[in-house]
């Protein structure tokens, strides 16, 4: 099977360039196609990637799409795994949330933006995976072996051992990876990209997870809460604080195992908790060039980050 394979009959042919932009934590493949002065997106699942999840995935992308939260779904090929999206330009979500005179409206637009995720149809066979059984699997499995700073296990087992708070609403449509990277502002709507972790969650997991890695702080977070709400709060929910510690730690816990699976070395043995960087320092370093994602030592100091962020929550 080619890549063009995957495309309709009306995108095949010489007029049309396939480029690899991307390969997904499920190891999914990710191209750009461009045609007659148009552009899109191709997705195609790694074949190890199961045909239940990728099909509930799909249906939760549906949705989404059809109620502008998504791109535009234009093609599905079932048979190959493969979904081709429009494409949509990224005007930036964190230009326009550090724009002083855009930040409210911004705040605004994203807590409506979850409250509409949330206020999608959850199918009745849909199952919650609890994040901290995830991490407890995560932790005992995939970095089971691998040499971490003793900050790391103390942070991860604070959260394990935390009593979730007492459940006051009920489950909605969770996308359950809203980082930076699959929030997309294209000058009016944010559009929500790669919907494989979509499931029934509590709501403010969330928020929780934005909150996180946009680095905000107790006046930010009331403030998205509030738009999320649509009434003003002044106090973090216990939920919310809770699930904020847990979703740093356990995105904190995939990214070193993808720095694992690129060959880190692990903790050498002098890394401690002060002189790992705190993620607005792995975030200035991201920006000057001097640690890139992509690569091992990029992986391992944003996976530390999250984690030292975690015990500082």
């Amino acid at each position: 099977m080619t890549v063009e394979d995957c495309l309709p009959a009306d995108l095949r042919g010489p007029a049309t360039t396939v480029t690899r932009i991307a390969a997904g934590m499920s190891g999914a493949s990710v191209y750009r196609v461009e045609s007659a002065g148009q552009s899109f997106v191709l997705k195609i699942a790694s074949e190890a990637e199961n045909a239940a999840d990728w099909r509930r995935a799909l249906h939760f992308q549906r949705l989404a799409a059809d109620a502008g939260l998504a791109p535009r779904i234009l093609h599905v090929d079932e048979a190959r795994r493969a979904v081709l999206t429009a494409f949509v330009a990224d005007r930036s979500l964190l230009a326009f949330l550090r724009d002083p005179r855009t930040r409210e409206a911004a705040l605004t637009q994203l807590g409506r933006t979850v409250r509409r995720i949330h206020a999608l149809p959850l199918p009745a066979d849909a199952r919650m995976r609890e994040p901290r059984e995830v991490l407890s699997q995560v932790w005992d499995g995939a970095l089971a072996g691998f040499a971490l700073p003793d900050f790391v296990s103390g942070t991860v087992q604070r959260v394990l051992a935390a009593e979730p708070p007492a459940r006051d609403r009920a489950l909605v449509l969770g996308h359950n990876d809203l980082n930076p990277t699959n929030l997309v502002y294209d000058g009016e709507a944010i559009l929500i990209l790669d919907w494989a972790t979509a499931a029934p969650m509590d709501a403010f997991y969330d928020l929780a997870v934005i909150s996180v890695f946009l680095r905000m702080d107790e006046d930010t977070s009331l403030r998205l809460l509030s738009a999320y709400e649509g009434r003003p709060c002044t106090e973090l929910p216990q939920g919310f604080l809770y699930y904020r510690r847990l979703a740093a730690a356990l995105a904190g816990s995939f990214v070193l195992n993808l720095a694992r699976q690129l060959k880190h070395a692990g903790a050498t043995g002098a890394e401690t908790l002060d002189s790992t960087l705190s993620l607005s320092e792995f975030y200035q370093r991201m920006m000057t060039g001097a640690l890139k994602l992509g690569t091992a030592d990029g992986q391992w100091a944003f996976g530390l980050a999250l984690l030292k962020e975690s015990l500082a929550l």
